[in-house]
C-alpha cells in the first residue's frame, strides 16, 4: 500500500522549484512503496531511481516503466536527459518562451524613430518595414507590448487604417 502524501514543507518546496511529480500515485516500485527514504512527490528522485533501477539492477525498461507509471519514450527521454546533463538534466525547466524574443529593444527603438519621423505612420506600413528591415512577421499587439515593457509613452500613437477612418467618420 501506498503511503498518504499529505502537504508539508518538502511538498511546498517541491513544487516551488517545479519538481512535484504530478501523478506520484502511479509509482508502484516498491522501494517507494515500503521506504521512507523514497518519496514518490520528488520527480528528480523518481526519474533517478528509474534509470538506476534499470542499469543496475538489470530490470527491463518495460517493467521499470511500468513500476514507475510512465512510457518508454519518456524514459528514453529522460536517459538521454540524463547522459548529456547528468543529475541537472532531470530537473524539470519550465516550457516556452521567457519573454519577448522576436520583438527586441532595437526594434522597439526603430518604431519609436519611424513614428517621429512619420506621425501618421500606419501599422500596416510599419509592421511591413520591420519584417524588411529585421526579417521577423510581428502583430501589432505584439509591438504594443514591447513598447509597454520598455516604458515608453504613447504606443497607441501609431494608428490603423480602420482607426483613422473612424475618426474622419466621426468628424
Amino acid at each position: 500500500m501506498m503511503r498518504k502524501c499529505n502537504p508539508d514543507s518538502k511538498e511546498e518546496y517541491l513544487r516551488l522549484k517545479g519538481s512535484l511529480h504530478p501523478h506520484p500515485e502511479k509509482i508502484r516500485d516498491e522501494l517507494f512503496l515500503t521506504k521512507e527514504f523514497f518519496d514518490p512527490r520528488d520527480f528528480v528522485q523518481v526519474k533517478y531511481e528509474m534509470l538506476r533501477r534499470h542499469h543496475t539492477d538489470n530490470v527491463s525498461i518495460s517493467k521499470v516503466v511500468k513500476q514507475f507509471g510512465t512510457n518508454r519514450v519518456t524514459f528514453y527521454q529522460t536517459a538521454a536527459k540524463y547522459e548529456r546533463e547528468g543529475i541537472p538534466g532531470l530537473i524539470p525547466k519550465t516550457r516556452g518562451p521567457k519573454g519577448s524574443h522576436k520583438c527586441t529593444r532595437e526594434i522597439i527603438q526603430f518604431v519609436q524613430e519611424r513614428h517621429t519621423q512619420i506621425p501618421e505612420i500606419t501599422w500596416e506600413a510599419l509592421l511591413r518595414e520591420i519584417n524588411e528591415k529585421f526579417g521577423v512577421i510581428l502583430h501589432q499587439r505584439t509591438v504594443e507590448r514591447g513598447l509597454a515593457r520598455y516604458g515608453k509613452k504613447g504606443r497607441r500613437s501609431v494608428r490603423s487604417k480602420r482607426h483613422r477612418k473612424r475618426v474622419k467618420k466621426q468628424r
